[in-house]
């Protein structure tokens, strides 16, 4: 009797022999809510901001075209404004305009080859021989997105007397000012690619192969820098073609100077041209944000 007395009675909580424990389900257990941390936003607000941040930008575009298919005052529309730019009358003279077209293209093309001539060779110099050097790399280049361009158009003013006297004073010398301007949207994509890859690995095993340096840069390392790259050009060109505050100051003829010049005596077509280069620049941004997502989904199939 005193054995049966001493033995301990099971608690009425704990659960049986086969009997699965209070708050599971086919024996898992339960689950979870997920807590958000930061700011990540809900997929109802990323709609909704993507929804406004798409009127915001479609609304003044649009807006823009209704101008152009405007006949005047008379409430009409029609493609007067189209025709009469393939086919000018001669009141209005469109000469500054292609000029300034083909002044801006060429002033990509030479910006184009400072950041593949200097920058991009400058760039993989500090990351593969001086890795101490990559902040203050990165500090000179980012500096002039926080200096306004009104400022850095004074300090140009005395150094492009000097660029004056030696090259004269063409439209192409706008590059070499340019070609700062842009140093941070150029420098920002191909930094990210190579942080995405260890450079320094796969050019020690180039090299322990037998490759060249020139064979290791060619055939290794811009392979893999090919999106950083395509995407600092386009992010190049698009700067170029909207830049207007140095070209006027320096009273040069570009693409934006010519628009502001043509609306006095064509508004309609300025307005043309100047959706048809927002547009350009909107398909650019497309153009980048689909190198991202195939590099992204490259890297999760591999």
């Amino acid at each position: 009797m005193s054995a049966v007395a001493n033995e301990t009675v099971p608690l009425a909580s704990t659960s049986r022999a086969g009997e699965l424990p209070a708050g599971t389900a086919n024996g898992r257990p339960p689950r979870r809510r997920v807590q958000r941390f930061g700011a990540a936003p809900s997929p109802v607000v990323r709609t909704v901001i993507l929804v406004l941040a798409g009127i915001l930008f479609v609304g003044p575009i649009l807006a823009m075209l209704e101008f152009t298919f405007r006949i005047g005052l008379t409430g009409h529309y029609g493609f007067v404004h189209y025709l009469a730019f393939l086919h000018p009358d001669g009141t209005v003279d469109y000469s500054p305009l292609f000029q300034g077209i083909i002044n801006s293209l060429t002033i990509c093309v030479i910006t184009v080859a400072i950041v593949l001539v200097i920058l991009l060779p400058t760039m993989l110099l500090v990351e593969l021989r001086y890795p101490r050097m990559r902040r203050i790399l990165e500090f000179v280049c980012i500096l002039p997105i926080t200096i306004p361009s009104i400022v850095l158009v004074v300090g140009f003013v005395p150094v492009y007397r000097t660029v004056a006297s030696i090259f004269g004073s063409q439209a192409w010398t706008l590059a070499f000012a340019v070609g700062i301007i842009v140093l941070p949207y150029a420098f920002r994509p191909i930094a990210t690619n190579i942080a995405a890859f260890d450079l320094v690995t796969l050019s020690e095993a180039a090299r322990s192969l037998g490759a060249s340096w020139p064979r290791v840069i060619l055939r290794v390392i811009l392979p893999n820098l090919r999106r950083g790259i395509v995407s600092a050009i386009f992010l190049t060109i698009a700067v170029v073609l909207g830049e207007y505050t140095i070209a006027s100051f320096l009273s040069q003829n570009t693409f934006q100077t010519a628009l502001v010049l043509l609306q006095h005596g064509d508004p309609y077509v300025a307005t043309i041209f100047a959706v048809a280069a927002l547009l350009f620049a909107f398909v650019l941004l497309i153009v980048i944000g689909r190198l991202g997502t195939g590099g992204r989904k490259s890297r999760k199939a591999s």
